[in-house]
């Protein structure tokens, strides 16, 4: 059994409205030194399979067909067994 973690990142040259309004706040509050914020997510979820490399696939399956959009989207998971 393993445990993952999966990290989706908008791709470099798409917009990213709420990384900007999140850039003008930390500025808004006297975070001058802070730029180019962008906002992504992070999905957690339990694999019940015994093989790292059958997680590992497991893993790109689902977040090519499910958790990322691979238009505007790159991700990269990490893994635990546990």
């Amino acid at each position: 059994m393993f445990n993952a973690k999966v990290f989706v990142t908008l791709k470099n040259g798409v917009l990213d409205p709420q990384g900007s309004a999140v850039e003008r706040a930390c500025k808004s509050h006297g975070y001058t030194k802070i730029s180019d914020v962008r906002i992504g997510k992070m999905i957690q979820l339990t694999i019940d399979v015994a093989d790292r490399t059958e997680a590992e696939a497991e893993v790109r399956k689902l977040a090519d067909q499910l958790l990322a959009n691979p238009v505007m989207e790159n991700y990269e998971f990490s893994l635990e067994e546990v």
